[in-house]
């Protein structure tokens, strides 16, 4: 089964869980490290292809510079809810030029709602030089906070013992 995929599994990316973070109109928050060898991390809107985690930008960027000379990328997309869904993705970022509007973009831009088509008609108008940076997941991590947890949470949070208890103390499920 899908769920009991240990995290690190790429195939975790074929989850319910997983393809609704992937599918949802919330930003992903794209992990680098600068020229200068400090981290950097920016939001940014993605389209998944089934195989690659797509983000388009406009040529030139400081970000698709520093990713050139250090392609190694994580992504984080999660929700707001409370207990949060999370989805952890790294690889490594190749990136491609292209004249005009990338389809990825288009498709990524419009799982943004109203006012979208006209903000894309004036974009493409402009026929601007894009970036696309393709970032095929080589580790993929899933956490709810109910069933998936941090690989090191203590055990309490996973319910596996009481807080404040000796390792014997168990929590029973059952009650």
């Amino acid at each position: 089964m899908l769920d009991t995929l240990p995290q690190g599994d790429p195939r975790l990316l074929e989850t319910p869980m997983a393809q609704r973070l992937l599918a949802a109109n919330i930003p992903a928050r794209l992990a680098f490290t600068a020229a200068d060898g400090t981290p950097r991390v920016v939001p940014v809107s993605y389209w998944w292809n089934g195989t690659e985690l797509v983000i388009c930008g406009f040529a030139p960027s400081h970000k698709n510079r520093m990713l050139r000379a250090r392609p190694d990328a994580a992504i984080t997309i999660d929700t707001n809810d409370n207990p949060p869904e999370v989805l952890l993705i790294r690889g490594r970022a190749e990136i491609t030029e292209s004249e005009g509007i990338l389809p990825e973009y288009l498709a990524a831009m419009r799982k943004g709602g109203e006012g979208v088509e006209e903000y894309l008609r004036t974009v493409t108008a402009l026929a601007p030089r894009m970036e696309r940076i393709a970032i095929r997941p080589t580790w993929v991590a899933l956490m709810d906070f109910r069933t998936r947890f941090p690989s090191g949470a203590p055990d309490w949070m996973t319910g596996s013992v009481m807080p404040n208890s000796t390792e014997t103390e168990t929590i029973d499920k059952e009650q």
